[in-house]
Parts: structure tokens; sequence; C-alpha cells
């Protein structure tokens, strides 16, 4: 006979998976069976006997979606494998062009792509692992972060009732999965939501949010999971991966598969023979796009085959093998109230305009950036003008056009750009054949201010709470006078200012501590070189190894020299190797590397090798071989001292020539480039 206790456990059980179902009917297959007051007597059912038996409550009960106090603070998680942003497609041209790249570097054209709705929220990536009744359940929830480094927001995850908190291991072996597997996929907000939780702040004399995206990436940063809760969050899965590379050899079989595992798969995608095919999806969703419940700002189109995506590569920052299209920003009209000016942290005087608030695409836009005088006098544009105003992206708001009809009349007053800078009243100069105006001040409390902004920022130092309130107290306090004196702040200092307590001050002290361990590439990228970005410092990275190498390089008596050394690093030109000379030869920007030495910031690197047995020749690789991936091909040949480039010109040394290869080829032939095969380069390899 089952004893009592028996019976309870098989009742509880029971109420589970029934809830279970029916949360999947209603929040991943938008297909309800019940009404909500019929799930709300299920779940108080099982809360009733999960109260009276608490050593029977399972961590996967959909009861334990929320519960606890509020946590203390966020814990960062480094990623499986890096989550990259993609390279963006704005018109078909230039979605025809990455096309033609994929075919190009694949080495043939029978290529299928897979199309997918570009959601508009927050990345997040989840890992389940095997657990004692052998079933996989959720264990991590990690937000994108810098892309390498995220964090734990599993509690807030578990809310979220698209999100399986486990899964059978039936289930698994159906789908043809591991127990222990990684998704990624996209959290929104429904519209539905996002209007209820504004209507309600309204109510309640609270400030409403611009934006679903907003809303929902706020609810996952918050210390208390059942705020999560209530803004009703939405997750789609659009990668699985397993140990962190791809586990299935289609992403469509991916898709299939995450669906049949019992998550929430967004339907509306397509698998395209072409880019025909592909062109048509994209046209059909930018006219329904309204239609939906949910934001998006465009498609993604991904190559179906994952084993190309290897092949395919990466950029410096983006994955080869996919681009996001994005729609046509969103544009409003509204008039323009004053034009002021910005000053960047390089001096860069900005001039915005200040606008009579419009809304466009779910966001109030008050402010639009000008660029610089040449804009405003190609525009024609004077205060008091009616504008037509766009989100380029669908983010940062720009003035596109002047509006001039009998409704509209055109304004009167016309914007000069200031002499001296409105932040510090030192001289405004404009180099000859420059469109920008700079302050020539080197003290100017705008650059720092900025300086210290960018320093901070998330794809640098990532000091998560050196934000715009706290730089501006620091500056105007005199606590910082450049960005090595962030690592001089004292506790007592911070919480001397304003809404800084003993727990904050403390964890921006142990943001500013952890930021020291980050690589060199991030802080040569933090000094705010002038055209030095993201990807030119990791090349300067890997080519020097070092800091001291680098400033050594950069300061060589012989300037043509300096230059020369400059010029050897992969993607650094002229201009750019003349602007890094500029700023290690200034005295006061060697004395802040001193100090941010001091400080204990990463000096060394890990240098990326060459050898010189193919010094100063460029390949250029098309078609298969027999014996290398395109990939292994390209570091043998970098190790070897030369270049690999993606296009033929008249530069280029050779082209090796495998199976199947496309236009390339031709050009080659075209423009009498010496063509080789794989044995010509295992040769000049000397493998």
């Amino acid at each position: 006979m089952p004893s009592a206790a028996q019976d309870v456990q098989r009742k509880m059980e029971s109420l589970r998976e029934k809830i279970r179902h029916h949360e999947r009917l209603y929040y991943v297959l938008d297909r309800p069976a019940i009404s909500d007051a019929e799930f709300d007597r299920l779940m108080r059912q099982l809360k009733q006997l999960e109260a009276e038996h608490p050593d029977l409550v399972t961590p996967d009960s959909p009861s334990q979606r929320v519960g606890g106090k509020p946590r203390e603070g966020f814990v960062k998680v480094p990623h499986s494998s890096p989550m990259l942003s993609l390279d963006n497609a704005y018109n078909e041209q230039e979605l025809r062009d990455w096309e033609r790249r994929v075919r190009e570097l694949a080495g043939h054209s029978d290529i299928e792509y897979v199309c997918e709705l570009k959601l508009d929220g927050l990345s997040m990536a989840l890992r389940y692992a095997r657990d004692e009744h052998g079933k996989s359940k959720i264990v991590l929830g990690i937000t994108r972060g810098d892309g390498s480094v995220g964090e734990d927001v599993t509690p807030n995850v578990k809310t979220i009732r698209s999100v399986p908190l486990s899964i059978a291991a039936a289930t698994l072996k159906k789908a043809g999965l591991p127990q222990e597997f990684e998704v990624r996929g996209e959290v929104v907000m429904p519209l539905k939501a996002f209007e209820r939780m504004n209507e309600e702040r309204e109510r309640q004399g609270l400030a409403k949010f611009a934006n679903p995206r907003n809303a929902g990436a706020g609810a996952i940063r918050v210390l208390d999971s059942n705020i999560t809760a209530e803004r009703r969050l939405d997750f789609y899965s659009y990668f699985l991966l397993v140990e962190g590379r791809t586990f299935l050899d289609r992403q469509a079989a991916a898709l299939e598969a995450l669906s049949t595992t019992g998550f929430k798969v967004n339907p509306n995608w397509r698998l395209a023979k072409n880019i025909e095919e592909v062109w048509r999806f994209i046209s059909s969703w930018e006219q329904k796009r309204d239609s939906l419940g949910y934001e998006i700002d465009g498609v993604v189109i991904k190559v179906n085959d994952t084993r190309l995506w290897r092949e395919l590569g990466f950029t410096g920052k983006a994955p080869r093998w996919a681009i996001a299209y994005k729609y046509a920003a969103r544009s409003g009209l509204t008039q323009i109230e004053d034009i002021q000016v910005q000053v960047g942290r390089t001096g860069k005087l900005t001039p915005v305009a200040h606008l009579r608030p419009v809304p466009i695409g779910g966001t109030t836009v008050s402010r639009a950036t000008l660029h610089n005088l040449d804009e405003i006098e190609r525009l024609g544009a004077r205060i008091g003008d009616w504008v037509t105003v766009e989100r380029g992206g669908d983010v940062i708001p720009k003035v596109v056009s002047v509006v001039e009809d009998k409704d509209h009349p055109r304004g009167t007053k016309r914007f000069h750009m200031p002499e001296r800078c409105p932040e510090c009243g030192g001289h405004v100069v404009r180099v000859e054949g420059e469109a920008d105006h700079r302050c020539v001040n080197a003290n100017c409390p705008a650059k720092l201010r900025e300086s210290i902004l960018h320093f901070a920022s998330r794809s640098v130092m990532n000091i998560e709470g050196l934000g715009d309130a706290l730089v501006n107290q620091l500056c105007n306090r005199g606590l910082v006078k450049n960005v090595a004196d962030i690592y001089r702040l004292t506790k007592p200092q911070l919480m001397d200012l304003e809404r800084m307590g003993d727990k904050s001050a403390q964890n921006v002290l142990d943001e500013i501590e952890a930021s020291k361990a980050l690589p060199l590439e991030r802080v040569i990228y933090g000094l705010g070189i002038r055209f030095v970005g993201e990807r030119t410092a990791q090349f300067l990275a890997e080519h020097f190894g070092s800091m001291d190498d680098l400033i050594e390089a950069a300061t060589l008596k012989d300037e043509a020299a300096s230059i020369a050394k400059l010029e050897e690093v992969e993607e650094v030109g002229p201009r750019i190797a003349q602007s890094i000379r500029e700023f290690f030869e200034e005295p006061r920007n060697r004395k802040l590397v001193e100090d941010l030495r001091k400080a204990g910031l990463t000096f060394k690197g890990r240098k990326k090798e060459r050898g010189t047995k193919l010094a100063g020749q460029t390949f250029v690789l098309t078609g298969t071989l027999a014996n290398y991936s395109r990939e292994q091909a390209k570091k043998l040949i970098e190790e070897a001292g030369g270049r690999v480039s993606g296009s033929v010109s008249k530069k280029t040394g050779y082209v090796v020539a495998g199976a199947d290869s496309g236009s390339k080829l031709d050009k080659a032939r075209e423009l009498a480039v010496k063509v080789i095969g794989e044995k010509e380069l295992t040769d000049l390899l000397g493998n």
C-alpha cells in the first residue's frame, strides 16, 4: 500500500506537470486551454500542498519562479564563447554585398540562409545542466554584458514563464540534445505588458518608461525578482550551443530542436535558398512589423550550414556568417527650439538641436545631433525651423531635413559656432580640411568628463557605476583631473558625494579594482587616442605585445621610421600612425600612462608572433582547400609574416585557389596576379 506521503508527492507532481503543460500552452504556443481562474486555482492548490510539506518542494516547481529576498548585487560570469554583435546592412545593396562576400569566402554559391525577425530586446544566455533526478534544469541566466563577461541574473530569468525551469530527459532525447547545453535568445517586453505597466505607473504618479526595450532591460537588472515578475517579460530563443560551440549542423535544425524542447522560438522565421528569397522576406516583414505584439527593428540573416561558420570566421567584432538588416529609421516632425554645443572627450564641438518633444518609435525625442557646421549649412537649418528627425538605426536621433510649407514657416535665427569653448572659455579652432571645430584647451573640463565616461564604459574598462551623475560630481569637486585619478579614489571621498552610501561606494571601488585585470587592448582603447578604436587597439596590442614597445615605436627620434613602424600594424595607415605618435610625444600623456602603470593596470599582452618567411606578401584565399580550413590557412600565412586579404587587387601577391573557386580567381587572371594551388602554398610555408 502506498504511504500517505507518497500520495501527496504524486499529487504535487501531477499538479506541477499540469501547470507546466498549461504554462507552455499559454506562454510559448499562445494557445491557452483553460481560463486564468482555473490556472490560478491549480497554482493555489500546489502552493498550499508545498506549504504543508516544505520538504517535498523541488527547485523546478512552477511555484518557485519568484521567491526569496532581494539580492545584494550581481555576480559577473564569463561566457562560454563570446556573445558578439552583428554587422548591419541598411539597404539592399549592402545586403547583396555581404551575401557576395559569403559566397566568395565559402568558395561556392549553393548557400542557404535562415531569416529571423530581429527582436528589439536584451540578449541573454541560459545554461542547463543535469540534476539529481535526471532532468536538465536551468542553472544560469547571464546578460550579454560586454560580450565576454555578463551578469548572473538567474533568479530574474526564472520569473519569465516562457523559460523552461527544467526539461525531461525523454524530451531532450527526442530533440537529439545532450543534458548539458546553452540557449541564447532575446528577452522582450510585449507591447500589451508595456502599455499596462505604463498605465499603472501613471496612476501611481510615476514617470512612464519611454519604450519596451528600456523597460525590459531595467526589469532584468533589478535585485528583486518580484519586480521582474511584475513586468511580464518574454523570452525567444535563437541559438543552441554545447560547450560553447554549435551542436547541430544546420541553424534551421537548431530552431526546430529548441521548439521541440519547449523553448519559445519566434515562428516567423524562414529558410531561404538564395538572396532573392531573403529580400522578399525582409520586404514582407517591413510592411507587417506593426502587426506584431512586440518591437522588431529588422531581420537577422544567418548562413544555415553551421559547419561553414568556422570557415567564414569573424571580423574584429562580428561573425561573417550573419548580418542584421536594419529597417529604415522611424521619423517624426518637430521644431528646433534652440541649438546648443556639446563638447566631447577629444574637444570636438557638436551642435545639438533642442527640439519640441516628439514620439518616434516608442521613444520621446527632445534632442538630436546636427554633427557639425557643414551639416547645418547643408540642411540650411535655423532655430525655429520645422524639421524631420530620424532615429538612426532606431537609436540615435538626427535631423535629416528642413520642412518648409504654409503650415511650417522657416525660423529666422541662424546658428553661429562659438569662438570660445562653452565649457572652459578656451579657443575654438577648425583645422584646414576638417569639418569639426575643436577646443584646444588640454584642461577643458568637458574633455575630462567625456574622457572618464569613455574610459569607464562597458567596451573599455567596464567600471559600472561611473555614470554621468557620479563623474560630474568627481570632476566638479576636483577629485579627478585625469583618468588615472580614478584609481586613487577612496571610500570616504565617494561616501561624501550625493547618493553614495557605504555599500554603493564599495561597489564602485570593487569595479575599479576589477578593471585592473582587463587586457592591454582595453587600456590602449581607454587612452582616447584619436582614430584608435576598439579594433585598432586590439591590433596594436597583438603586434607590440606591451605598452612599452608601443610607446618606443611611437616616439622614435626619426619620425619617418616611427610612422613606418606603426604602419606595420594591421589596418594602421598614415593618419592613424601620425595620431598615435602625436599622442605619445605629448609629455602629459606619457605621465598619464605612467600613472596608470603605477595603479596596476595591464601593460603586457600576448604578442602575436609572426615569422618573416612571407613578410610583405599579401594572399587572397578562394575555393575549398583539401588539407586546410580557410581559418587554418589564414593563421599559417599570418604566422609566417604574410597578410590575408578578402579581395584581389594589384597589390595582391598570390591568390590561393582551391576547388570551386569563385570570382576572385577571375579577378586574379584579369589583374595578372599569380595564382597558386594548395601544394605551392605548402611549399611557401615550408610545412
